[in-house]
């Protein structure tokens, strides 16, 4: 696997367009850093990670509202594997006017976009949520 946070991410949108209550992904650091600002931000519900004879896997337990609906409408990878894309601390996106988030990796971890402006650091875009 080249890019294991667009595998997180198609995972999640393909769990979501089936109505599952949860999803299993292979864990690493990175994707339980994304885990973790996607339930900070309401837009899961959970996440955990068990341990199996030799593989961790990371469950990810997604969030619905009364009527059925997602609380993540749009997930999209930004930078990508062939493609990086850094921003300055100055010109982090705002997604949908700052109705949804930016999740980035910089050198004092992975944060939101709103963390990274008030933080004053830059760093790779990841993916836009909302």
């Amino acid at each position: 696997m080249t890019d294991p946070i667009a595998d997180l991410l198609t995972r999640i949108r393909n769990a979501i367009a089936a109505q599952h209550p949860k999803v299993d992904v292979p864990h690493s650091r990175l994707k339980t850093e994304v885990a973790r600002i996607l339930k900070e931000e309401g837009y899961i519900a959970n996440y955990t990670v068990k341990q199996d004879e030799q593989l961790k896997t990371l469950r990810i337990f997604l969030r619905y509202g009364t009527n059925g609906e997602s609380a993540i409408s749009h997930i999209q990878r930004v930078s990508r594997p062939s493609r990086r894309v850094y921003t300055p601390s100055k010109q982090v996106p705002k997604v949908l006017g700052g109705l949804g988030i930016s999740i980035l990796s910089t050198s004092q971890g992975v944060m939101t976009g709103k963390a990274a402006r008030k933080a004053n650091i830059g760093g790779e875009v990841l993916c836009n949520v909302y």
